[in-house]
């Protein structure tokens, strides 16, 4: 349960959550300060909460020590602006009258108004569980000038003053996406951003902070995510004093609007969480919220999915499609995603792409016959497509050269031999939108695998007055064209890629029902990629595929059973060549997707538990949780020989009961297994993985 309280007296408001509150207040002059963000705590608690003296007596600082809840530029403040604004007379410093506040379904608005110019802000706060969303709404008031937005973020948070400060967050690239930092917050600031009109492969849009001593099972953690899937900026401050802040919203610096009169801007949610419970709780209560206020079909689970690009790369037409298909149906796989190079001229990456018509060379009928011959076989049909791009060989772009972002008098860059296309202009969306209604309305398509395969470069729009908006636009406009399609097509499945994780955020999870977190699936890389994305998201929304070995992008071989393992532990798949596979693989491939069916609900809807860090140790292990059922999946990488290797224990079960081995039938005591966990015996110092399945025992009488 989850409530708001209001204290007229001190003009504080408190939320209240089961296992934390967030508490803030106007100070004399109106502007919102920060009071409280942790353990619970009664309104009148919140009350006798008194503002921190100021650190130093000096005209070179800020007066007192409480933080702002909207940090803008104007008065005494030294910090960084999360909303910065310059009036048509050249003002940028704001400053508020409090013009009331109001609750309507959960969600309070708190109203400032500018004490002379025409803008008023909305603060807008919701809870959800242990989850505090908060964005922030600007209204021009006037007739009269626009108002230049310089900066907009949703929110600004504050960690309680801790003796230290430690950041944990995420930093990658393509194919090596999500790799797990943690390191100690420097005085000063340090921005996480992507500029490259994605969320990004580089970093994710989230962050963790403590106070240095928090580990996956104890400790307080704050952490947020912003749900937004293109660039992206949060800063934070680590004060001279101690003081920790950060601010975050998206856009990136040098990025401005305009508001023009009568307009209003609305920020994307940036949600928080404080946990007293280590990363691992702060990972569970950020899952659980993924599942049940993020995700469109939060009670679903994900079927198992064969996608034929490793196997077939460029090289598609209906004869190989449907010899993997009856191939993908034999090994019980439930849904057949055909990938690139069906339509058009698309025999490469260098054309066709933009030109979104069924390649009647490689499928005289077009797609009717494999749509029908893959539902036949017992599995939905799902199509690769990327209606963002076009290549410069198209076309779409002889036909609508001003399609494609661009700016007068200078180069289009190509990046993977395409352009991006303008979707804040509402005659592509809408484009975009007809094809792909017509793709899945006449080919019976059950599933979109939507990728992104470049950043923005000469982000602009020849003769647009206003050109910063597209940064916002054409993330906004891909949001509508999903959400249209899932309201025509109901029982349409979308996964979301980004050259697989450059789009791995709570903003495109509400419009798609998995994401294929990197185009790399080797299996012992994936492990760590996995390790990171877990943090924030759960394993219900990440597809992993086994495929061929050696591995197609890193030349690694890894055993069958292993693939199958680090697999198991998100959304199952298949991706390799099967017409190569033996009859013995085929035969192992189908047991391992048969016993995925089995634990697929624990895996996607337990609680998760990661019972060893992958950076620290060879062996590491994850363990799900769902009622009486545990799954525990244990993944070994090659080691020294002779090195020592802990086996992780178990995690979230009860001390006092016993659980029986659903394969073996040897029962084990819970506190035996919290404390010494289970003797596994795995062979050699290679590869090696086991998959144990633990049932409660009912109390006996």
């Amino acid at each position: 349960m989850s409530s708001v309280e209001f204290d007229a007296g001190h003009r504080l408001w408190l939320l209240r959550t089961p296992n934390s509150a967030y508490a803030f207040r106007l100070d004399a002059a109106d502007r919102p300060r920060h009071v409280h963000w942790g353990a619970p705590l009664t309104l009148e608690q919140a009350a006798g909460i008194a503002p921190q003296p100021s650190p130093a007596d000096s005209s070179f600082d800020e007066p007192g020590d409480e933080r702002l809840e909207l940090p803008a530029d104007g008065g005494a403040f030294f910090g960084v602006a999360g909303l910065g604004v310059r009036f048509a007379d050249g003002t940028q410093a704001l400053e508020w009258t409090y013009a009331g506040h109001e609750v309507e379904d959960g969600e309070l608005a708190v109203r400032l108004r500018d004490r002379h110019y025409p803008l008023e802000a909305e603060l807008r706060y919701r809870a959800h569980d242990d989850v505090i969303e908060r964005r922030l709404r600007l209204r021009h008031t006037g007739n009269d000038d626009p108002i230049t937005l310089l900066r907009t973020d949703s929110a600004a948070w504050t960690m309680p003053h801790r003796a230290g400060a430690r950041l944990t967050h995420t930093s990658g690239s393509w194919s090596a996406e999500s790799g797990l930092l943690r390191e100690n917050l420097p005085v000063g600031e340090t921005t996480l951003t992507s500029r490259r009109g994605v969320s990004s492969h580089q970093a994710n849009p989230w962050l963790m902070l403590d106070d240095g001593n928090a580990t996956e099972t104890g400790g307080e953690v704050w952490s947020t995510a912003l749900a937004w899937s293109g660039s992206w900026r949060i800063t934070v401050e680590r004060s001279h004093t101690g003081r920790v802040t950060w601010t975050g919203g998206f856009g990136h610096e040098g990025v401005q609007w305009r508001l023009n009169p009568g307009e209003a801007w609305e920020t994307p949610v940036f949600a928080g969480l404080y946990a007293a419970d280590g990363f691992g709780g702060t990972s569970r209560r950020w899952h659980s919220y993924v599942r049940e206020h993020v995700q469109p079909q939060p009670g679903e689970s994900r079927p198992i999915v064969y996608n034929s690009w490793e196997a077939t790369g460029w090289d598609v037409d209906e004869a190989g499609q449907l010899k993997l298909a009856a191939l993908a149906a034999e090994v019980g796989a439930e849904l057949f995603v055909m990938d690139d190079g069906w339509f058009g001229a698309r025999t490469g990456d260098t054309a066709g792409l933009g030109d979104w018509t069924v390649n009647r060379r490689r499928f005289p009928d077009g797609l009717g016959p494999l749509a029908a011959e893959v539902h036949r076989l017992g599995m939905g049909f799902g199509v690769w497509v990327e209606p963002e791009m076009v290549n410069p060989d198209s076309d779409l772009y002889r036909e609508h050269p001003d399609w494609v972002l661009s700016m007068a008098h200078r180069e289009r860059t190509t990046l993977r031999n395409q352009l991006v296309l303008d979707f804040g202009r509402p005659e592509v969306a809408g484009w975009a939108y007809e094809w792909l209604h017509r793709l899945v309305g006449e080919h019976g398509v059950d599933y979109l695998k939507w990728d992104m395969n470049r950043a923005f470069t000469e982000a602009g729009r020849p003769g647009d007055d206003d050109p910063g908006r597209l940064w916002v636009d054409h993330v906004r406009a891909v949001y509508g064209v999903l959400d249209r399609l899932r309201e025509a097509h109901p029982a349409l499945r979308i996964q979301a890629c980004s050259g697989g994780g450059g789009r791995a955020d709570l903003g495109i999870l509400a419009r798609t029902d998995e994401v294929w977190a990197s185009d790399n699936t080797d299996a012992a890389d994936r492990v760590t990629i996995q390790h990171g994305y877990s943090q924030l998201l759960p394993a219900g929304t990440m597809a992993a595929w086994v495929t061929d070995s050696p591995n197609p992008l890193t030349g690694r071989a890894a055993p069958l059973e292993f693939r199958f393992h680090v697999a198991m532990a998100g959304v199952l798949g298949l991706g390799g060549d099967l017409t190569r596979w033996s009859a013995a693989e085929l035969q192992t491939a189908t047991g391992f997707v048969a016993l995925y069916k089995e634990i697929r609900p624990i895996v996607q809807h337990g609680d998760a538990y990661r019972l060893a860090d992958p950076a620290a140790s060879p062996l590491s292990a994850v363990q799900y949780v769902l009622g009486d059922d545990v799954v525990v999946l244990f993944l070994r990488r090659p080691h020294d020989y002779g090195r020592p290797v802990v086996t992780p224990v178990l995690a979230g079960l009860d001390p006092d009961a016993r659980f029986r081995d659903v394969d073996t039938g040897e029962v084990h005591h819970g506190a035996v297994l919290l404390n010494h966990g289970l003797g596994l015996g795995l062979p050699g110092s290679g590869y090696a993985s086991r998959l144990i399945r633990l049932r409660r025992e009912p109390r006996s009488r």
